[in-house]
């Protein structure tokens, strides 16, 4: 083979094909920042133990941000949802795409007679169209994914609404499906997706739009096939035809849409979720060292005694006497033997009892010695 040969079959070899657009492209791009957004807020939520999490949670700025950022990532989610919808609607019937994305026997097949190619049962692998079983696989596992996870998470941003309508129970089983379908999503992105498309073979066409010969012969033979003869991409319909349609369907989608977007503003707008409280400063509150007591006369120093160490409740057994006479400088003897007083104090059961009959039980030392 002469130089001219090789290097114009390099160049057939090296000829792209446009496989995505401008609008996909985008979906895809938002679709990546909204999804690795919420893994990373989400799982940090889930596992807050963790110190990787503990970590993520510190670099976001506190629970609360994690949470906001969380929230605001799902909303992006759901109006790039919304607009998916009505965009495939768009191709389909003013366009008049056909469904590639709609799984069929021939995917039944074709990944039957790839098994058995990589066993070595089968010689050549099989020949795919423009999406294969794989990417279909992909594609619904995120279209599932969004509906379990948009509708848990919906619940448990608004508890309080939505136990208006259904069970308390639905509270708790919504997380456990947010969690795990959480996990699941996380997983098969990073095993089937990553692998796929990053590590068996770094397929770009998602960001730069176009595909190689090479490529198009191992992913998508069929695809070249129809490509070569003619068949694909189909013709589109006529202009006025076009415009027909799209006069019909653009009003209707733009008031469809435009509902979907009210409605989302309702739900998540509403502050029906309880949200974290932070903890209340912690005051010491002011307790007296003694007990209060009624003022008292201070004691000359020769009757000063000790202070007892605890309370008594009754009267004990023999009773106390008196070191003093009760006389005029001494008559008000609850003014230093009040049931809280620090000299002797009464027991609580002689609050009430008047000075005069203090006596009575209580006489002045000298006073019996005399007796």
């Amino acid at each position: 083979m002469t130089l001219r040969k090789e290097v114009r079959t390099m160049r057939e070899r090296m000829r792209e094909f446009v496989r995505f657009g401008p609008i996909e492209r985008l979906e895809h791009l938002f679709l990546l920042i909204s999804f690795t957004t919420l893994a990373i807020t989400g799982l940090v939520q889930a596992f807050p133990e963790n110190n990787i999490s503990l970590t993520i949670i510190r670099l976001l700025g506190g629970i609360e941000n994690t949470r906001t950022l969380h929230h605001i990532s799902a909303i992006v989610l759901v109006l790039l949802s919304i607009f998916h919808i009505f965009y495939v609607g768009y191709k389909i019937y003013v366009l008049k795409r056909p469904l590639s994305m709609l799984p069929g026997l021939k995917d039944v097949r074709d990944a039957v007679d790839l098994l058995r190619y990589n066993l070595g049962l089968r010689r050549r692998p099989p020949e795919m169209d423009r999406y294969n079983f794989g990417e279909k696989i992909e594609y619904w596992a995120v279209v599932w994914g969004t509906l379990v996870m948009g509708f848990t998470g919906y619940m448990l941003w608004n508890p309080v609404f939505t136990t208006r309508f259904l069970p308390g129970e639905f509270i708790p089983a919504a997380k456990m499906a947010h969690r795990y379908e959480a996990i699941l999503a996380v997983l098969s992105i990073l095993i089937w997706h990553v692998w796929h498309v990053h590590i068996k073979h770094f397929n770009k066409s998602i960001f730069t739009g176009r595909i190689t010969l090479e490529e198009m012969e191992e992913e998508h033979a069929l695809e070249l096939k129809r490509i070569q003869s003619g068949e694909w991409p189909p013709p589109l319909p006529p202009a006025a035809e076009r415009w027909r349609r799209a006069m019909l369907y653009v009003p209707l989608a733009g008031l469809m849409a435009l509902f979907m977007l009210l409605t989302t503003y309702y739900v998540f707008t509403e502050q029906t979720a309880i949200t974290t409280v932070p903890p209340a400063p912690v005051e010491k509150a002011y307790l007296p060292a003694k007990p209060p007591g009624l003022p008292t006369a201070t004691p000359a120093p020769e009757m000063a005694m000790e202070i007892p160490k605890q309370r008594v409740l009754y009267a004990p057994e023999p009773m106390p006497i008196s070191s003093h006479p009760v006389d005029e400088a001494w008559a008000e003897c609850s003014a230093c033997h009040a049931p809280y007083g620090y000299i002797h104090p009464a027991p609580l059961d002689h609050a009430d009892y008047e000075a005069s009959a203090c006596t009575t039980c209580h006489p002045f030392a000298k006073e019996v010695s005399q007796r």
